[in-house]
């Protein structure tokens, strides 16, 4: 296992020179300059990366938050430190009360400028960084877990503490001009600090050519390396299944789309003939859809050099979800990678005889279906699809299944074609009419007080419009459109309201624990569109 340890030092050296490294470089540079030691900053970095790879995702989960809550927190320290280069007093102020806490300067020392840049690293990871993803994704936090991925950050972080040391060597030489530095290096750490808010460092790394992929290949997958990642992951070495029987569900139907293609120009299965294609039946406001797109992306990361292709077919629920600038929008703000087409008339849909968002047909290099997967989960029979059709081993980075396993109340819609479980006033279609609540709700059941105008898919708020839900479940999210504010209480405690901007699926509630039988409000401000609620 101490060869394994002596890969990964390497393979990190290696993935410090990738793409993925490049929006880190303006940060690290412009720390040497503004005088943070490059030490300190390289020493923040590598403990951060590891404690963050190892252990954040069972912390953040036990607490109950966002996945993304460090990052989020990192970028906000970063821009902190921007600002007190930017301007001094800032900095000054910004000292004071840390003062009596610490013996270095605010930010002075480098290790929390590095300790940020740790959690906003994600660095093109190849089979090592992997399999220690994968232990800490199990909980396996075994010594040599723990030893491996310390040397990959150590070895990452040699190229890197080269880089930080340059920026010192110019600030030295430059002491003039301190001031002027000091303000360049805070605004290139700003300006970074933002590119990482809108995730701009996705669109660089992948505009540039992965030219690290036979360094990688010939340090982390030589025989030896894969026999002790094998002994790291606590199983026999990953094979290829070439020779695995799948069923045959016969050709695969040709697409039929009706209205843009996104991502890609237009693609037929006949032109993609020869590859591995996964046609993955979706819609943006489908919580059960956003939950299974994190696999799609890691599995067309993973396996795409292999001659994998994953197509999402958005097929709409609901009329705003027609319109190809708001499909553009939530594939731009979900940050999906591979080719999508509307299929707005259900052709397609049709064409496979489908009934489900989401849903996964799998097609192997002859064009015929080979693997369903019929709503959302089941994702590890799904990738042994894939990669007994492509005969390869590559494994994707693992992704938590987020899929729910406690009973949930049912998906409810609101407008009058598939309105269930409505208690209250009897419906007056497609006009405003007044409404009330009745004096008890049934568990699941749902029901409307003030004015509201009921039509077929969505109820449209007129004044004082309330709506009342007795749910079970961790999760609400409810589909919303138009322009107006939410508010939100669940048995009588007020929640975060919602601020409407935009057609597409809002959070309600989220949280770890299960509300058993509670009582949802909401009161809408006049023109707020609702469509449907679903759960988690």
């Amino acid at each position: 296992m101490a060869l394994l340890v002596g890969v990964a030092l390497v393979a990190g050296a290696v993935t410090a020179i990738s793409p993925c490294v490049l929006p880190l470089l303006p940060i690290l540079l412009a720390g040497g300059v503004a005088g943070r030691r490059p030490l300190r900053i390289v020493g923040g970095l590598a403990v951060s990366f590891v404690v963050f790879t190892l252990f954040s995702v069972s912390l953040l989960d036990a607490l109950g938050l966002p996945q993304d809550v460090l990052r989020n927190a990192a970028i906000a320290l970063l821009l902190v430190v921007a600002a007190t280069l930017l301007v001094p007093r800032a900095g000054a102020l910004l000292e004071r009360p840390l003062a009596g806490l610490t013996r270095f300067r605010a930010g002075g020392g480098g290790f929390a400028l590095g300790a940020s840049l740790g959690l906003v690293f994600v660095p093109c990871a190849g089979p090592v960084l992997a399999a220690v993803v994968a232990n800490a994704a199990r909980e396996r936090f075994t010594f040599w877990t723990i030893a491996v991925a310390g040397a990959y950050a150590l070895g990452a972080a040699i190229p890197m503490l080269a880089v930080a040391a340059g920026g010192r060597a110019v600030a030295r030489r430059l002491r003039s001009r301190a001031p002027a530095l000091r303000a360049a290096a805070g605004a290139a750490m700003g300006a970074v600090a933002l590119g990482l808010v809108f995730h701009l460092d996705d669109r660089l790394t992948s505009a540039v050519p992965g030219y690290v992929g036979y360094l990688q290949s010939r340090i982390e997958d030589s025989p030896a390396a894969r026999r002790e990642l094998a002994r790291l992951r606590g199983g026999p070495p990953r094979a290829a299944t070439p020779g695995a029987r799948l069923a045959d569900y016969g050709p695969a139907p040709a697409f039929e789309p009706d209205g843009d293609w996104f991502n890609s120009a237009p693609l037929t299965l006949a032109g993609l003939r020869g590859k591995v294609v996964l046609v993955d039946f979706w819609t943006y406001s489908c919580i059960n859809c956003l939950r299974t797109l994190p696999h799609l992306e890691a599995w067309y990361a993973a396996y795409r050099d292999d001659g994998f292709v994953v197509v999402g077919v958005h097929t709409p629920e609901f009329a705003f979800e027609h319109v190809a600038a708001n499909v553009r929008a939530a594939i731009g703000r979900l940050g999906i990678r591979y080719p999508v087409f509307q299929d707005n008339r259900y052709r397609t849909w049709n064409a496979y005889a489908n009934e489900y968002w989401p849903a996964e047909y799998l097609i192997d290099r002859r064009g015929r279906v080979r693997h369903v997967q019929l709503g959302e989960g089941a994702y590890a029979d799904t990738e042994r699809a894939i990669e007994a059709l492509l005969g390869v081993s590559t494994g994707a980075a693992p992704v938590a299944d987020r899929t729910p396993t406690e009973p949930t109340t049912p998906e409810s819609y609101l407008g009058y074609e598939r309105l269930d479980r409505y208690a209250g006033s009897p419906i007056r279609r497609d006009r405003f009419a007044t409404y009330a609540f009745p004096r008890r709700l049934a568990v699941n059941h749902l029901a409307y007080a003030g004015r509201w105008r009921v039509e077929a898919q969505r109820i449209v708020a007129g004044r004082g419009a309330r709506l009342r839900l007795a749910f079970h479940a961790k999760d609400v999210y409810l589909v919303l459109g138009g322009r107006g504010r939410v508010a939100v209480a669940v048995d009588g405690r007020p929640g975060r309201a919602l601020a409407v901007d935009a057609y597409r699926l809002y959070t309600v509630r989220s949280s770890s624990r299960l509300a058993a039988d509670a009582l949802l409000e909401l009161r809408f401000t006049p023109g707020v569109q609702a469509y449907a609620f679903t759960f988690g």
